[in-house]
């Protein structure tokens, strides 16, 4: 068989320096040219070199790594050549996923020169897999390294952030430290001083619009500040003010010079989607940088929010209260009534029809269809949880089989160290009687050192792994507890939507017959 590698290369966490960000960094050149070198040395055939630079070892979105697997797939490249099993990744599932399992189904051997990993050699399993396990270490440890340094800067007060709220501007002088952005603080001002003097967030929002004040997502690309494709968490309305963005601000203890970090995490360093914490959970820290509202007007409009949610007819305030939004133009729907029902409806297209199209859904259905989603959520996170425990890495079995496993090498390990150091203690007694020489005591003495110092990693190597699925099966007792705690609910509550509903979107509705639109956008 004709022998095609692909040549995959990955810039490492510790080369950060590079000229501009169209350039390769040194280490991808280095790699490329070590690569070239050996594949040619072999006498194989380059189909392609696939870079990823400034991407980490546990980004599984990486665009060229993603490119490499699908040309493998399709039988374009039959050898997959790195520098080492690190650089094409550090995680242990993706690893064992494909290097050890979909690259045996596709017939692509894999090549690590650095680190001698060669799917082609017997034997060398073992190896890649223990190599595997270090880059999974490696890559838990940084992350809570990363984790415990950046959350003693919270606690602190430094802002850590990669841009500064809206109003402020990092200070060029003082790491950590926030400045007011002038422009931009007089805007916020304007907010405070209209909704304490009576209007309401939408027009707020309208008036801002009106007059062409950018958003703040809109301004901080103006100014530089933030570069990216995408057009922000608000998508499509990004550009404009909304209910919700008026809404943060009003919320937002860091206009008083209250510094307020941590209020969403992720859930791993595997798994990088984010879920918001309690307010118990952020980190709160008082007078660090000046303020932009001044504490009576700050308490006043805190007072004014608390009273803001119009309750219905029975008194009670509409668990939808602040959440559904217009999908036409982004802005909050009001409630009306109808032959005694409740309606939501787009009070901006009553006025201005040629911006926004409109909409109006029946409270009850709307109702309705968000509990038909919910329930509809819960079930395919429950079937992905059991299709989850139904997938197992190649060689090995569940948690508890993997627990016994890991027991019995460590044991054996501990007794082949304390055999080593029993014979350790008997080569000493020999040197003393004189039955071997000095040369003889120390070469042996040295092996059997190695030996205890090398079962000591493996036991420590066990017990870091005992740890590890201790960690998960306390990990997959909580998901259940929370599952069994929310999934069996017939009707809506605050506490659903509170805890899993971000906003809901509805559309026009064309004709009597078709679906209304509704889009819910959830927490996690």
């Amino acid at each position: 068989m004709k022998e095609v590698a692909g040549i995959y290369c990955r810039l490492s966490e510790e080369d950060r320096f590079k000229k501009c960000r169209e350039d390769d960094s040194e280490s991808i050149q280095n790699q490329k040219s070590m690569l070239i070198t050996y594949a040619v040395e072999q006498g194989w055939e380059i189909y392609s070199i696939y870079s990823d630079d400034d991407y980490t070892g546990a980004d599984r979105n990486r665009p060229e790594f993603n490119r490499m697997l699908r040309d493998a797939e399709d039988g374009k490249i039959n050898i997959v050549l790195c520098k080492s099993q690190s650089r094409f990744s550090r995680e242990l599932e993706i690893v064992e996923k494909y290097i050890h399992g979909y690259f045996l189904l596709w017939n692509v051997r894999f090549v690590g020169v650095v680190d001698n990993a060669d799917t082609a050699l017997r034997g060398n399993k073992k190896a890649r897999q223990i190599n595997g396990l270090v880059n999974e270490w490696y890559l838990e440890d940084m992350s809570e390294s990363v984790k415990s340094v950046l959350n003693d800067k919270r606690s602190k007060g430094l802002h850590i952030g990669s841009s500064a709220a809206y109003g402020y501007k990092k200070d060029p002088e003082k790491k950590g430290h926030l400045v007011i952005d002038a422009e931009a603080a007089a805007v916020v001002h304007e907010i405070f001083e209209r909704y304490a003097a009576g209007y309401g967030k939408t027009e707020i929002a309208k008036e801002l619009n009106h007059r062409e004040v950018p958003s703040p997502f809109l301004y901080k690309c103006l100014t530089g500040e933030y570069i990216g494709k995408g057009n922000g968490s608000n998508g499509k309305f990004a550009h404009l003010w909304r209910y919700h963005s008026v809404n943060n601000i009003l919320h937002n203890q860091m206009y008083i010079g209250n510094m307020v970090q941590g209020k969403s995490a992720t859930v791993s360093y595997k798994i990088k989607k984010k879920y918001y914490r309690s307010k118990e959970q952020w980190y709160i820290v008082e007078h660090t940088h000046e303020p932009i509202i001044e504490r009576e007007l700050w308490d006043k409009v805190q007072s004014l929010l608390g009273k803001a949610a119009k309750p219905q007819r029975s008194g009670k305030v509409s668990i939808l209260s602040g959440k559904v939004v217009c999908a036409g133009c982004g802005y909050a729907l009001k409630v009306s009534h109808t032959r005694g029902k409740r309606y939501l409806r787009c009070k901006v297209n009553e006025r201005l029809e040629d911006i926004c199209q409109g909409c109006c859904i029946s409270e009850d259905f709307l109702k309705q269809k968000i509990l038909e989603a919910y329930k509809e959520m819960i079930r395919q996170y429950l079937n992905e949880e059991q299709a989850e425990s139904l997938v197992t890495v190649p060689g090995s079995d569940n948690r508890r089989e993997q627990k016994k496993a890991v027991q019995k090498e460590v044991t054996k390990h501990r007794q082949e160290q304390k055999q080593c150091e029993a014979a350790l203690k008997e080569l000493y007694m020999d040197r003393v009687k004189g039955n071997i020489t000095i040369e003889e005591y120390r070469t042996f003495s040295e092996s059997f050192s190695k030996d205890i110092d090398r079962y000591e990693m493996l036991i420590a190597d066990g017990q870091r792994r005992l740890e590890e699925i201790g960690r998960q099966e306390k990990e997959t007792l909580s998901k259940k507890e929370i599952i069994k705690k929310y999934a069996d609910i017939h009707e809506l509550n605050y506490d659903i939507m509170n805890i899993f509903v971000d906003r809901i979107e509805v559309g026009r509705r064309n004709g009597r017959q078709e679906e209304y639109p509704v889009k819910i956008y959830w927490k996690f």
